[in-house]
């Protein structure tokens, strides 16, 4: 019984805890390893999906992992180069170019070709469909040129020769007497009728018409009379223009056909290799420097109901007529003993002067006033369908693309050479690579084939395309391989982005050359191993210098001692190809093989067979190049250099310091030094990936594995977006369209490649104020806080796919936290109308720091304004972070124009460019270190200024020339940047 003594809380006794189980340690232990190797064996399977399967479970060149996951028949890389290698025949080849050189094909006058070669790739395997555009172009209706001659008796004036305007049918020849052939005229020619006194203005280089001007020779309202060559025949147009001619008449003067000329004892065409007196040369005069394309939609695909801009910036407003040396002999004897000669003006005015044996002096003129000349010229200007053939070969990876394009339209009924030899040879290779998938192949990267229209008024086709395709292609496309002359001869020449190079190298050694002087000798073996800069004139201007997509140009062409190649003429039929160009159809059989086997290699190897130190190693030579122009010791021993500085605009009075602007070149070489670095541990990063392939990985080392297929994904991601680190958004100076730093054509030569053109063309204009400028946008570090290996102008955000998400360096993630940029935040952040606006230099300063206080994006400008549009990733030091980076450009057609498709018809679904994130520019949350100077903070708010320049393109460069610049920003202001 209780009582007082007894506790109000009881105590229970309990007996000891004991474990339940005697191994529980022991267990947890397990638990925790089984869970360990569940979790790793999920993320192996997820490495497998994600990175390995895309590049492994189609491929064959590796034995050790060509097999391992293969259901059915599979195809090693050797066994598929067999097939790219024995499939081509000659006879197939003549085929084809009998075929295409059968009637006319004049851009927008033949559907039924691009119809049967749509239905030839579709027989052959190869999903094909027609894209079309409808383009701005001229038709001939009539022309004439009469030699006027005044009587001295009543002052009446006679017709002395009118030039037939047309070329000799030859029994020989049937194609030169096709009653639809085509007249002779010059694409995007102005009409007009027009009469006066002429003047011989040689190649009609802008040095050609200062020597003239120099000479006190008036040019205006004169005829200018030139000869085909050295530069691009539109610019002898435009310059004539300039200087207040009334019109153009271009021949090709025989002097510059080498040796195989009448003037030397061979026989005219039919009966011999020399060039036949009556050929002309047609072509366009588009200013082809300034912007190539439809020049009513710039920059936009020439869709039905797009808006149209005006063509006067880039087609000539004087009438142009091209004419045979036949035609021109009464010309030019009209100028003997009038004007000085030739040889009185320099060394330059008396290179190849092949008429001398006919009786001409190559007085320069003018005319007599007694003598003029009429140049009559009448075009139908039309906007028409053009039709390119796109065919696509799905490969494993969606967003890697190779794309590979032949022209096909002509100024001619025949065309045999140009284009039609690419035609035949891009036949065969589809051809080819259709036998392959029906073996069995399923390449690694995706193919795309295009057969372009309208390459000859001004690249319309292929520029159209890109314009239309550029967002996906910027994602996707690792590279472009063009073939237009692919066979006029013996002699092998290329032009490539050095990224190219070795990889072109290495699949011309794997192919038989046609002319072997020593048994078993390839093509590589033969060709001597030049590769030229990529200029302009054929349809890889728009990939490599809009698109920042590296390319490939290349053929046999005619050498000095071959026969002549009737460019652009009549003569340029089956029958000459069959006689003369290509006997035997051998060289189109080496190039279609040369082709394929450059394609497999692009096409189907793990990693990308680029080549970055080369590049790096390129660029430090066209430094050298600019240095020795600064410094006046060019060196002119070959033609192509002669007329680089022939066809230069040259001042005379000195714009800014040149010393200030040779130190500007020596930090790009400094930087040129830290990219070459980079590029060469890329490129072992690349050789070591392929030695582990080569060599094999055991199947139980995960850990291997898993680094192996990460540094393949980075090293590819880092190649493919290489080229677009040299893109510039703002384009270059008075020829926005062209956004490539490095490679640009000519502005005053149009077909040659012209390296650094800002900095060129600024040396030649004596305009150091301008050439420093173009110094900092190649090596501009954008941000001064913030070091250019992790960050630059583009917050590194790749496309959405496996891929992108490896290329993004957790070291990056980890840099960028500590200067106080929380990741999260960068993720959303836009350049939008906000920001323009508070980078606007005329914009009043609350506007600017109320835009500064509204972080949030507005999407008005995310598509289709002009606040939209971002620059690329322009600078060396850019280039050498390689972060994966994706610098991409959406622009889009004004007003109401139609945005572009995001994938050509026939294309999977990965490679849409949906999976295509636009870079965001991190201009909002970048912020200074406390200890950095004003001079700092000046430099960084004159970086936000370029910045809104580039978005605003060339209408914020004009505001900045008459209004305020980035000095006159007040402290407050900067602050709001």
């Amino acid at each position: 019984m209780a009582n007082e003594s007894t506790p109000l809380i009881q105590t229970v006794r309990v007996a000891p805890p004991r474990r339940r189980y005697r191994h529980d340690t022991c267990r947890r232990f397990c638990t925790i390893a089984c869970t360990c190797v569940l979790v790793l064996g999920f993320a192996s399977f997820l490495t497998h999906v994600f990175l390995i399967w895309p590049y492994h479970h189609h491929h064959g060149r590796h034995s050790h992992y060509s097999h391992s996951h293969q259901q059915g028949k599979r195809l090693s890389h050797q066994e598929v180069q067999k097939i790219l290698l024995e499939t081509p025949t000659a006879d197939h080849a003549e085929e084809w170019s009998r075929y295409y050189t059968s009637g006319p094909h004049l851009a927008g006058k033949n559907f039924s070709q691009a119809d049967w070669t749509r239905e030839k790739w579709q027989s052959w395997g190869v999903d094909a469909s027609i894209a079309e555009y409808d383009v701005y172009i001229n038709y001939p209706l009539d022309h004439s040129l009469s030699l006027l001659k005044k009587s001295e008796k009543d002052d009446s004036w006679t017709v002395t020769f009118d030039a037939s305007l047309t070329e000799a049918v030859l029994d020989e020849d049937p194609t030169t007497a096709l009653d639809t052939r085509v007249p002779t005229f010059h694409g995007y020619s102005a009409s007009g009728n027009v009469t006066g006194q002429f003047v011989y203005v040689n190649y009609g280089t802008y040095q050609d018409y200062q020597d003239l001007v120099d000479a006190g020779i008036n040019l205006k309202g004169k005829v200018a009379i030139a000869r085909y060559g050295g530069i691009f025949r539109g610019l002898k147009v435009k310059r004539a223009q300039e200087l207040g001619m009334i019109g153009t008449v271009i021949y090709s003067d025989p002097g510059d056909d080498g040796d195989k000329t009448e003037a030397n004892g061979y026989e005219q065409y039919p009966k011999g290799p020399a060039r036949h007196e009556s050929s002309v040369q047609r072509g366009s005069v588009q200013f082809l420097s300034i912007r190539p394309g439809d020049p009513t939609t710039p920059g936009y695909p020439s869709k039905p109901g797009v808006p149209r801009a005006p063509a006067d910036d880039s087609t000539p407003s004087i009438p142009s007529i091209p004419i045979s040396y036949v035609d021109a002999l009464p010309i030019l004897k009209a100028l003997n003993g009038h004007g000085p000669k030739a040889s009185d003006l320099s060394d330059h005015w008396t290179r190849n002067l092949g008429l001398g044996y006919k009786g001409i002096d190559y007085n320069v003129g003018p005319s007599p006033e007694h003598v003029l000349l009429n140049l009559h010229n009448e075009q139908e200007y039309v906007t028409t369908p053009q039709w390119d053939v796109i065919g696509v070969v799905n490969g494993t990876i969606p967003n890697e693309v190779i794309v590979v394009g032949n022209h096909r339209d002509a100024w001619i009924a025949g065309g045999a050479g140009d284009p039609n030899s690419g035609s035949a040879v891009l036949n065969e290779v589809v051809r080819s690579v259709g036998k392959a998938v029906e073996a069995g192949w399923k390449p690694l990267r995706t193919i795309v084939f295009g057969s372009w229209d309208g390459e000859e008024y001004g690249l319309i086709g292929s520029t159209e395309w890109v314009e239309e395709y550029l967002p996906w292609l910027s994602d996707a496309n690792v590279a472009y391989i063009n073939v237009d002359v692919a066979a006029s001869g013996s002699s092998f020449d290329a032009s490539a982005a050095p990224l190219l190079n070795q990889v072109l190298r290495d699949a011309t050694h794997k192919v038989p050359s046609p002319n072997q002087t020593v048994p078993g000798q390839s093509v590589g073996d033969v060709w001597d191993g030049k590769i030229s800069t990529m200029g302009s004139g054929s349809d890889f201007t728009a990939f490599q210098d809009f698109a920042g997509v590296p390319s490939i140009d290349m053929g046999f062409k005619a050498g000095s001692n071959g026969p002549v190649y009737h460019y652009h003429s009549n003569y340029d039929s089956f029958h000459w190809m069959h006689e003369y160009g290509d006997p035997g159809f051998k060289y189109h059989l080496a190039m279609s093989r040369v082709l394929g086997i450059l394609l497999s290699e692009l096409a189907d190897t793990i990693v990308i067979p680029f080549g970055a130190t080369e590049y790096a190693d390129a660029l430090g030579a066209y430094l050298d190049q600019v240095e020795a122009k600064l410094n006046s010791n060019e060196d002119l021993a070959t033609d192509e250099a002669m007329f680089a500085m022939r066809g230069a605009a040259l001042s005379k009075d000195a714009k800014g310091s040149a010393d200030a602007f040779e130190a500007s070149l020596r930090k790009i070489r400094a930087s040129l030094s830290k990219l070459r670095t980079k590029a060469v541990g890329l490129d072992e990063r690349a050789a070591w990936a392929n030695k582990k392939l080569r060599d094999g990985i055991p199947w139980w080392n995960i850990i291997g594995k898993i680094k192996l297929w990460t540094t393949i994904a980075k090293v590819n991601v880092q190649y493919k977006f290489f080229e677009r680190h040299f893109l510039f958004e703002g384009g270059l100076d008075k020829r926005s369209w062209f956004k490539h730093v490095v490679f640009a054509p000519g502005l005053w030569t149009g077909y040659s490649g012209a390296v650094y053109p800002g900095l060129v063309e600024s040396i030649d204009a004596k305009d150091y104020i301008n050439g420093l400028k173009w110094a900092g946008i190649i090596d501009r570090p954008p941000f001064p806080s913030i070091p250019t290996t992790y960050l630059h102008m583009y917050c590194p955000v790749a496309p959405v796919n496996s891929v992108g998400r490896v290329a993004r360096s957790r070291k990056l993630v980890r840099r960028v936290r500590r200067r106080g940029i929380d990741p999260r935040r960068r993720r959303r952040m836009r350049l939008d109308e906000g920001v323009a606006r508070m980078l606007e230099p005329n914009a009043a300063p609350s506007d600017r720091m109320s835009a500064a206080a509204d972080g949030t994006p507005s999407r008005a400008g995310s598509r289709g304004h002009p606040a939209a549009k971002q620059r690329g990733s322009l600078s060396l030091s850019a280039a050498a972070s390689g972060a994966g980076t994706a610098p991409s450009r959406t622009r889009q057609p004004p007003h109401d124009g139609p945005a572009r498709g995001g994938r050509p018809d026939g294309a999977e679904k990965g490679s849409v460019s949906k999976n295509y994130t636009r870079p965001r520019l991190c201009c909002q949350h970048v912020q200074l270190d406390s200890a950095e100077t004003g001079d700092a903070r000046d430099h960084a708010a004159k970086d936000l200024v370029v910045v809104a320049e580039a978005v605003r393109g060339p209408q914020g460069a004009a505001d900045r020339a008459g209004g305020k610049d980035e000095a006159s920003l007040s402290g407050a202001e900067r602050e709001g940047g």
